[in-house]
């Protein structure tokens, strides 16, 4: 069956008073719109979790918000690979701030416990799986027990070689068309030296649709196959893609290591053909069966083109996996250097539950312990005692790996999460998001109208959305069973005196416009805090794209009204998702993927926004087939480049304690 990979689905408060009749009129200028329909090329590029925006300087600061921590409304304008590229060149200023912030030296930090790998140098095979994994007694959060270890060992690869071969004539810009590599039957290894933009679909050469070249490879189970680029001339940034023969994508890699060359580790679990495809960064193909299914970017955008060296090998490799035992609420952390690439976590089952080839510690707030500055940073909270496992792979020698584990700053105090609601409109310091500084934003009551509301509906609403995030962030989490003391106060500014400013209160605004804010997005969260280290933090819902005209984009509430809504029960239900969702960032949690079949609270913004709200399958909001979305378990989002399935109910539930 022909699959194109479009379809995979890889401060000082301000108040205002604002009647009725001004609500009508609430500032909705600065919303997104779509009117600027996407390509196949572009949807499949998306689809891979691969940008189309043009990509900031390496290591260079993209503009908008940080998508990690932001609910676009558009992922077709979000430069990911971009940000993750800016968040791992700042990721050891930021640590060696937060290390600055807690008062240790870099040497009291250090951890002294040293663990050495006992797998025989030169070996591989002793320790490659959670099941044989090296266990580390001692270890813990308990009296007596050492909570930060560093962790000494090495990674050794069967060895082979990887002769040079020639590249494969044109046009191979296809799976049909795909050159043979002769690995997996004659051959482990190859290197290919090629070029991007010499075939008949190249902007020099040919047609201009975009050139890619595609390479045929086998490989029997329990390999590994390890596919990369390297550019060391010219201006080409690659994107690898690897594909079942029938065209189902199963890996994507734009950039790696924070370079413009990408790589493709790939654990072969059933024997069979695979075909990659190298192609240039915002020029991916729409269709892996079609060499002149590229889109033509022109001007001001165009794909880059030019040579390349690509290495491709079929071999047993070197895992190592270390068990440690945690208890419930145990917030680990872990960051590598040296030669692996990739870092993961397994909870007890075991799951891979956060696996990681980038240093994204960045996104954590300065109060926040948790060890940043690796190749890889991963990171956990338990929710199960037992044997946990951190392992990793990608890489050939040496590793040093810092394993820390910590208790939630709230566990055992007297004081208590408070979460308050602020409708009032406020006065933030958007800078914290990447606006402009202090700025006013507008209340809520300014944008009933473009709802269809009235002042007087105002109260019904604020309670809907109240209950919403209370049964959100309150009971579903205190009904989980996982943390006996869960604890926390929600608060509304309907109903409660402002208590930002004081101690453990985090703050969501919800108000305001992309304009007044200078943050182009729906929603943004402060940080990503596994473990709460930070009780006092804020999150912006911006109202315009919410309150836009139905037809201005998917992101708008007002698309799911018809006269058949309960208009009050659809958008208390919502909003309260949307609130939610910024909440669980700053308590813990990372986006999950839009396009997995289970429905989370994390998921991301920029497309699926109707799945998030709660519209039932009759595709109209407010009726009785709408969806009640909790947090759980659900897949990492693809574009932010994280691999596991991510228990967002667990990553929170133990931070917001007594």
């Amino acid at each position: 069956m022909r699959r194109s990979i479009a379809t995979i689905s890889a401060a000082v408060l301000g108040l205002a008073l604002i009647t009725p009749a001004a609500a009508h009129a609430a500032p909705t200028t600065g919303t997104p719109t779509q009117d600027t329909p996407l390509s196949p090329a572009d949807k499949a590029s998306l689809a891979a979790g691969i940008g189309v925006v043009p990509k900031a300087p390496l290591g260079a600061k993209p503009k908008g918000p940080n998508p990690f921590l932001a609910e676009v409304a558009d992922a077709a304008k979000v430069d990911y690979s971009g940000w993750a590229n800016y968040m791992r060149a700042q990721a050891k200023a930021k640590a060696a701030a937060r290390l600055k912030a807690s008062g240790l030296s870099a040497k009291a930090a250090t951890p002294a416990v040293v663990v050495d790998e006992d797998e025989i140098d030169g070996t591989y095979g002793g320790n490659d799986s959670p099941a044989n994994a090296q266990r580390v007694t001692g270890f813990g959060t308990g009296a007596a027990q050492f909570s930060k270890i560093r962790v000494l060992g090495s990674l050794d690869n069967e060895a082979i070689s990887t002769p040079a071969v020639p590249a494969p004539a044109e046009d191979n810009g296809s799976i049909p068309l795909a050159g043979d590599t002769g690995i997996g039957s004659i051959r482990s290894g190859a290197v290919v030296d090629a070029q991007i933009g010499d075939g008949p679909h190249g902007r020099q050469t040919g047609d201009g649709s975009n050139d890619f070249d595609f390479y045929e490879l086998s490989a029997p189970a329990g390999k590994t196959l390890t596919l990369k680029t390297a550019t060391p001339t010219g201006p080409l940034d690659t994107v690898l893609l690897l594909f079942a023969p029938d065209g189902t994508l199963l890996a994507a890699n734009d950039d790696f290591g924070l370079s413009l060359d990408s790589q493709i580790t790939y654990n072969v679990t059933a024997a069979g053909t695979f075909y990659l495809a190298v192609a240039a960064y915002s020029g991916l193909p729409a269709d892996p069966f079609d060499s002149g299914s590229g889109d033509g970017i022109g001007d001001p955008n165009p794909p880059t083109e030019g040579p390349y060296t690509l290495t491709m090998t079929s071999v047993s490799v070197d895992k190592d996996f270390f068990a440690i035992k945690l208890r419930p609420g145990d917030v680990l952390g872990a960051s590598v250097k040296g030669s692996p690439a990739y870092l993961t976590v397994y909870d007890t089952v075991p799951r891979e539950v956060h696996g990681s080839d980038q240093d994204a510690s960045f996104i954590y707030p300065v109060a926040s312990p948790l060890p940043g500055g690796g190749n890889a940073v991963t990171d956990y909270v338990a929710t199960q005692a037992g044997w946990h496992y951190v392992g990793v792979s990608s890489g050939s020698g040496a590793y040093d790996i810092t394993v820390e584990a910590y208790r939630p700053p709230l566990q055992g105090a007297t004081p208590v999460q408070t979460l308050y609601l602020d409708f009032d409109g406020a006065r933030v310091n958007t800078g914290i998001f990447g606006g402009a500084g202090q700025r006013d934003l507008s209340p809520f009551a300014a944008f009933l109208g473009n709802w269809g509301l009235t002042r007087a509906d105002e109260d019904a609403l604020i309670d809907a959305v109240t209950a919403g995030v209370t049964e959100n962030i309150k009971k579903d989490l205190k009904a989980s069973g996982l943390n006996a003391n869960f604890k926390l106060k929600i608060k509304n500014s309907k109903d409660d005196p402002d208590p930002w400013g004081k101690a453990n209160v985090s703050r969501i605004v919800v108000g305001g416009t992309i304009d007044e804010s200078g943050v182009d997005t729906i929603g943004i969260a402060q940080s990503i805090d596994p473990g709460n280290f930070e009780t006092e933090e804020t999150a912006l819902v911006l109202l315009d794209v919410l309150s836009a005209p139905a037809d201005d984009s998917e992101a708008s509430l007002n698309a799911y009204l018809t006269p058949a809504s309960n208009r009050i029960a659809f958008l208390g239900q919502a909003l309260s998702n949307v609130i939610s969702h910024e909440a669980g960032h700053f308590f813990g949690d990372f986006h999950t993927d839009n396009e997995d079949p289970l429905p989370n609270l994390m998921d991301a913004g920029g497309t699926g926004f109707a799945t998030l709200f709660g519209v039932g399958p009759d595709g109209v909001g407010g009726t009785a087939d709408d969806v009640d979305v909790d947090f759980g378990d659900s897949a990492f989002l693809p574009a932010e480049g994280f691999v596991g399935t991510e228990d967002t109910l667990g990553r929170i539930v133990f931070g917001v304690t007594s």
